[in-house]
């Protein structure tokens, strides 16, 4: 049976949902006998700043036997794997729209896949999210990230991009 990745996506979002979580991010590393299933879980309302509203150690350890369970019942994951099971941690990808709207008002890091005046690289405060644009507010970037990005946060500017433009995202935590 061959390896379909939408469906142990389809079969840990299912469990997820059971336990009020929800899922971040499954990839799958390696291969032949050195295969890692890797599956970030968060919970819903972790971002409202509840020290306590996100994924427990005791979460995580429920998830995996109960995910690896079907996994191995339905055989889904045929051959040998290794089952890794965390939070997406501070700095976690931004993947779905959904993502974006969620931490409206956090710091980011992002890559576009087309330049954006110029440069790809991106780093400031989501100011806002609609219709598929997203306002990087560029002024609470770094220094080494207003090196990067040149003139436009130097001037504190504000930029536009298109979701589809998104190459890759991640939050900036904030201490």
């Amino acid at each position: 049976m061959a390896l379909d990745l939408d469906r142990v996506r389809e079969i840990a979002e299912r469990v997820a949902v059971s336990s009020g979580l929800e899922v971040v991010d499954v990839e799958l590393r390696g291969s032949g006998n050195a295969r890692m299933l890797r599956v970030f879980l968060d919970r819903p309302g972790a971002a409202s700043g509840d020290p306590l509203a996100g994924v427990t150690h005791g979460d995580c350890a429920n998830f995996s036997r109960e995910f690896g369970t079907i996994l191995d019942v339905e055989d889904s994951m045929p051959g040998s794997y290794t089952l890794e099971v965390s939070s997406p941690g501070l700095d976690r990808k931004l993947t779905k729209a959904a993502d974006f709207t969620r931490f409206t008002g956090s710091r980011m890091k992002l890559m576009t896949r087309q330049p954006v005046n110029n440069n790809r690289y991106f780093e400031g405060r989501l100011e806002s999210f609609r219709e598929g644009l997203l306002t990087l507010d560029l002024s609470a970037a770094s220094k080494k990230s207003k090196k990067k990005m040149g003139a436009a946060a130097d001037q504190g500017q504000k930029i536009g991009i298109e979701f589809a433009n998104v190459e890759k995202a991640n939050l900036v935590p904030e201490i």
